[in-house]
């Protein structure tokens, strides 16, 4: 069929647009935030401030108040084509989906009931093309080599599960889980190649005290995901800050993985959700976005 020079000069002026769009989604530092720190903002309000502000992806950690993200109204199987359309028409990734499952749990109807709902984040994760699913080990209660068996038991059989929807499950370091050795034992017991590790490396610095460099070390060929955040020493908690402002080596801890040679999303939480007298996102992410791209840039011209 032959064109009009009408529909061949429109048909161009498209493809060339796109060809734009794709180089400028291309060009973004891997760079993401978790949804945990917008947690008034719509679907389409998260996607428009990541693409605004340079983002090449987000991770979804509930929605308007819901953290059960799969019965979330945007997650309906009948709309999930449009959230994909929503995402990709952005340049945009989903980095990860984030659950609250926890895998400590002795007790066989808690525990039943976690693997439960870890799985619906799966699917989820596998219908919208997300990598990721975030789970926890939480607590240590109890003997702690049989804490150890059950976390390990659990990640193994989710990444058995998640391994034909090709998504891989990922322990976050947190609770009493952010030693390396701990983790270390986990991951290796697990015995899966569809499991990995969440870093979160303001609670191995801040909790379990390792430097940066040490903990990529130990476990850097499991980190596929991070969530990286800066604060304060405060009595004997600690305050959240914006990057850059407080005593976590956030620096050092971007350059570890660009040596290691890490390929995931550099992943800020900003956890409004649980502190609302933490700075609204529209400060605190866009200010992520200038001062960990500045680190980011400069850590990949010293690789």
């Amino acid at each position: 069929m032959k064109l009009t020079r009408r529909e061949f000069v429109g048909t161009t002026a498209m493809a060339s647009l796109g060809a734009r769009f794709v180089h400028a989604a291309a060009a973004r530092l891997p760079l993401a935030f978790s949804t945990l720190g917008c947690p008034t903002w719509s679907w389409l309000q998260i996607l428009d401030f990541a693409e605004q502000h340079g983002f090449s992806a987000v991770e979804l950690r509930g929605m308007l108040g819901e953290l059960n993200l799969p019965a979330r109204p945007e997650f309906a199987a009948d709309k999930i084509p449009q959230a994909k359309r929503d995402v990709a028409s952005r340049g945009l990734k989903i980095a990860c989906v984030s659950s609250s499952s926890a895998m400590h749990d002795a007790d066989a109807a808690k525990r039943a009931q976690q693997l439960a709902d870890a799985r619906k984040f799966i699917d989820l994760a596998a219908a919208l093309e997300a990598p990721y699913v975030r789970i926890f080990g939480n607590d240590i209660k109890g003997p702690r080599d049989e804490v150890i068996a059950r976390v390990s038991a659990g990640m193994h059989e989710l990444g058995e599960y998640a391994r034909p929807r090709n998504v891989t499950v990922i322990i976050e370091s947190h609770g009493d889980f952010t030693d390396s050795p701990t983790l270390k034992e986990i991951l290796t017991r697990a015995e899966s190649d569809h499991v990995g590790l969440l870093w979160d490396a303001h609670h191995t610095f801040a909790t379990s005290h390792e430097e940066p460099e040490f903990t990529v070390s130990q476990l850097g060929k499991w980190i596929r995901h991070t969530h990286l955040k800066d604060s304060v020493p405060e009595g004997k908690d600690r305050r959240y800050v914006l990057t850059g402002k407080g005593d976590v080596p956030i620096e050092r801890q971007i350059r570890a993985l660009v040596a290691m040679g890490y390929q995931g999303m550099y992943c800020f939480e900003w956890e409004k959700v649980w502190h609302p007298e933490l700075l609204e996102p529209e400060i605190a992410i866009a200010d992520y976005a200038k001062v960990a791209g500045d680190y980011l840039r400069k850590a990949q011209a010293k690789a």
